[in-house]
């Protein structure tokens, strides 16, 4: 069972966010080195089910990380919500997790470093990536200096736009002032496309994507009338799954130069 701890040098990481066992099952056949694993990435990821981690952990010999985020939306939590956080690190730990993904906040952006320390202190001693709340933060210097203090392993950036691309620039300023007291792994957008310019642009050790295709749902009957969700949802008629040529494509465009 592997456990990432923070960015080092030598290849590139691959880590594949994944909502299914299937999709984590891509990811391990495609070259990932570990995965997050969510629900609902439709929201950006929320604490998937115990039986959804108890069975990723039997099916997967690479790194397994668990998103622990109680709702979509902000990342301000109630005290209700963060001992749901806390309660479902201490099962994610007894269900085989190799890290823990979380993110916590002030209403003024800031970093909560009191109850961040918290649930390091429930994850321990397993490691801890601050997730891509970090990209709401009003300066993005002093919440990596916060993440270092507060001993932070790694945090997943986008450089505070709306992709790894677009915040290169912000991405390799931080993996300058991180200097190797925290790992900078880069996701927003990233795909077998642009993952090697990404790398090159940032310096980053760690890439974050989930690398999906979309395939048809096996249903016979719809009705455009009726949806399970919101005036904002995702089609009932097909799935986006982890795609293991892309998967498998990306880790090639950063290990084998030759791959055009």
């Amino acid at each position: 069972m592997s456990q990432q701890q923070g960015a080092r040098p030598g290849p590139v990481q691959v880590e594949v966010c994944v909502e299914s066992v299937e999709s984590a099952l891509a990811a391990q056949a495609g070259g990932a080195h570990r995965v997050e694993l969510c629900a609902n990435l439709f929201e950006g990821g929320t604490t998937p089910s115990a039986g959804m981690i108890r069975l990723t952990r039997a099916q997967i010999q690479i790194g397994l990380f668990v998103m622990i985020r109680p709702r979509g939306g902000d990342f301000c939590y109630t005290p209700l919500e963060f001992e749901v956080m806390r309660q479902d690190i201490a099962l994610a730990k007894e269900l085989g997790a190799d890290g823990i993904v979380l993110g916590i906040l002030h209403p003024d952006g800031t970093i909560d470093e009191d109850r961040t320390a918290a649930l390091m202190e429930e994850a321990a001693p397993l490691p801890v990536t601050f997730h891509r709340a970090f990209d709401l933060t009003p300066d993005a210097s002093a919440a990596l200096e916060t993440l270092i203090r507060l001993g932070v392993p790694r945090v997943l950036t986008s450089g505070q736009e709306s992709s790894a691309l677009e915040g290169s620039e912000l991405l390799a300023q931080l993996v300058q002032q991180a200097a190797g007291r925290i790992g900078i792994m880069a996701g927003g957008g990233i795909t077998e496309r642009n993952v090697r310019r990404i790398v090159s642009l940032t310096g980053v050790q760690e890439i974050h994507l989930s690398g999906r295709s979309a395939v048809a749902a096996p249903v016979q009957v719809t009705n455009s009338r009726v949806h399970m969700g919101g005036a904002l949802h995702p089609p009932e008629t097909i799935r986006l799954v982890t795609d293991r040529a892309r998967i498998q494509a990306c880790v090639a465009q950063l290990t084998d130069p030759a791959t055009p």
